[in-house]
């Protein structure tokens, strides 16, 4: 069973052939949505929207615990792949691109990052050197090239606590800190998948230029991001069938 949470722009998937609808309800509480399980070309899959089905969630009241855990635990998936939208910082990463990133660094604040806070349990470390399995991540790559696909290998994703976009100063500052793009969902999701030892990887795609950069010199044009996302995420669809075209 592999998982597919999707982002912005991505509150369902038109390929994949839906089997049931399930309603689950975790220790960390309800996730964001109803799993839908069906099938992508011969592989079973779980989606669920990260934001809601409706788009309702913003990126810090998501209940990423409850989202991992449902997926994790009660659909017995043995992978995860995370799709969502980001700015593009690094200057070859204009609209349009698609990306694996490699990297995290994290600016939330506030939200809840972890199975294991203490108490009475016993506090866990976890190695998050390589914050996304590298197997996933090559057969992410792997399945873009076979659909004809281009994808950036590697990026440094910097996660801001949202809901707002970014200052010009702000994100000058996620730069000189070694950023290539900036999401507001990839933490603490990754981390948490990590803790439950599920592989977990990310397909992002750049909807916008990030504050200061490119036509988002003085302002970000809402309008253009819609079309963007769509077009983008039409590629991403076509990459996720092809990895889904063979059986694991």
């Amino acid at each position: 069973m592999l998982a597919i949470i999707g982002g912005s722009g991505l509150t369902q998937l038109s390929n994949l052939e839906v089997t049931r609808r399930e309603v689950i309800r975790t220790p960390y509480g309800e996730p964001s949505g109803a799993l839908t399980f069906g099938r992508i070309g011969c592989q079973d899959v779980v989606f669920l929207a990260r934001h809601g089905y409706g788009h309702t969630i913003p990126p810090h009241r998501v209940n990423y615990r409850a989202n991992i855990w449902a997926l994790a635990q009660d659909a017995k998936a043995d992978g995860i792949i995370s799709v969502a939208s980001v700015g593009g910082i690094r200057p070859d990463l204009s609209p349009g691109t698609v990306i694996a990133p490699d990297q995290i660094l994290d600016y939330t604040w506030g939200r809840h990052a972890t199975y294991h806070e203490g108490g009475d349990r016993q506090v866990v470390h976890i190695d998050f050197t390589e914050p996304y399995d590298g197997a996933l991540r090559r057969r992410l790559l792997e399945a873009a090239a076979t659909a004809g696909e281009a994808a950036v290998d590697g990026a440094v994703y910097a996660t801001t606590q949202g809901p707002r976009l970014e200052t010009i100063a702000e994100i000058n500052r996620l730069e000189r800190d070694g950023a290539d793009v900036v999401g507001m969902t990839g933490m603490p999701e990754a981390s948490l998948a990590r803790e439950l030892e599920i592989p977990y990887a990310a397909i992002c795609v750049v909807a916008n230029w990030a504050a200061g950069r490119g036509d988002s010199a003085h302002r970000i044009a809402f309008d253009a991001i819609e079309k963007t996302l769509q077009l983008s995420l039409a590629r991403v669809r076509r990459t996720l069938e092809h990895l889904c075209a063979e059986p694991r």
